[in-house]
C-alpha cells in the first residue's frame, strides 16, 4: 500500500509540473474547442486505472503463490 501511495503522489507532482508549462498546442486548442478533448482524456484515464487493477491483481495472486 506503501508503493501505492508514493506511485499516486509522483504521478500528481508531475502532472502537475507538465500542467504548468506554457507550451501551445494547435491540435490541444482544436480538440479542446470541439470539446473531444475530454474524451480523449476519459479514454486514457480508463485504460490507466485497468492496468493499475490488472497489476494490484496480478501482484495479490503472485503473493497468494509465494505463501
Amino acid at each position: 500500500m506503501k508503493y501505492l501511495i508514493t506511485l499516486l503522489l509522483s504521478i500528481v507532482f508531475t502532472s502537475h509540473g507538465i500542467a504548468q508549462q506554457n507550451n501551445v498546442v494547435e491540435m490541444a486548442d482544436v480538440m479542446r474547442s470541439n470539446g473531444k478533448i475530454y474524451v480523449v482524456v476519459a479514454v486514457l484515464a480508463t485504460i490507466f486505472i485497468g492496468l493499475m487493477i490488472y497489476l494490484i491483481r496480478i501482484d495479490k495472486k503472485v503473493q497468494k503463490l509465494e505463501e
